[in-house]
């Protein structure tokens, strides 16, 4: 079979969630240009379409759009068959640049709080445990989770939080699920300052903080992939309402170098942009 040209044998395969604005979308332009396949996903099938209409426009062309809501195990399930069936394989999963308006991570309400929850951390599970047997299937295959320097461990102040997480050889994806059910049921409670937990942007940091470390606990079990967490930056996105200092070009470098690193690149890491930095 044959993609724009270039045998799926040595076509890598790419798979961007939440990609049809902001870093997400440029992932996916910088992704293209440097001749990798790219599945551009949004939960809106429009938007998504338009997405990939725009990139054609301009000069992309191994661009496809595949619906996905990472909150629905049908619609992660429809896509991985999808990619099973057209390509065999996926050699990169890149998860996590999910758009948030600023109003939504500043709304501390429980309904808002598992919504960020939800979408942050238990999606980007949903799609990694589906995706999994695919990337298997790949010579070099890479997982890069866009996280956030607010995810750092020095801005939480729960020490069993902290410990937990930072315990890398005895941290487990239960371990992580349990602090995260910890974090909401001290935000139901309203505990969250008694207990340790960030007040402002509080379920936004610690979704990030998990998604950090289900990070480092796929890296440790996988450690025939390349799995890292990356912060783009302070990018000018709907988030911030466009108050960030770096544009999406300069945001999605570091994912990019991530997904594209030679074989025996790094894993378990966390980057901020394109450095090392610590979790």
């Amino acid at each position: 079979m044959e993609v724009a040209g270039i045998t799926q044998s040595t076509k890598r395969i790419a798979v961007v969630t939440g990609s049809n604005k902001g870093i997400g979308l440029e992932i996916c332009r910088q992704l293209a240009s440097n001749g990798v396949m790219v599945i551009l996903t949004a939960r809106d099938e429009n938007r998504g379409r338009e997405a990939v209409q725009n990139l054609k426009a301009r000069g992309q062309s191994d661009i496809l759009f595949h619906q996905l809501d990472v909150t629905n195990q049908t619609s992660i399930a429809s896509m991985a068959e999808f990619i099973k069936t057209k390509f065999k394989k996926l050699d990169i999963l890149i998860a996590g640049p999910e758009a948030k308006k600023l109003r939504e991570v500043l709304n501390q309400s429980c309904e808002a709080a598992e919504a960020i929850l939800r979408t942050n951390y238990y999606g980007v599970k949903l799609v990694t445990e589906e995706l999994i047997p695919l990337l298997q299937l790949s010579d070099s295959p890479r997982i890069v989770n866009v996280s956030s320097t607010l995810g750092q461990l020095k801005l939480i102040s729960n020490e069993k939080a902290k410990k937990e997480l930072n315990d890398i050889e005895s941290l487990t994806v239960e371990i992580v699920d349990e602090l995260v059910q910890e974090f909401a049921k001290d935000l139901k409670e309203d505990k969250l300052e008694a207990r340790g937990w960030p007040i402002i942007f509080s379920a936004y940091i610690v979704s990030k903080a998990a998604l950090n470390g289900y990070t480092r606990v796929l890296a440790k079990n996988y450690p025939n992939m390349a799995i890292n967490a990356v912060s783009p930056g302070y990018v000018k996105t709907d988030l911030n309402h466009n108050n960030g200092i770096l544009t999406v070009e300069q945001g999605a470098k570091g994912p990019v170098m991530l997904a594209l690193v030679d074989d025996g690149g790094p894993t378990g890491l966390f980057y901020d942009q394109m450095e090392v930095s610590t979790f």
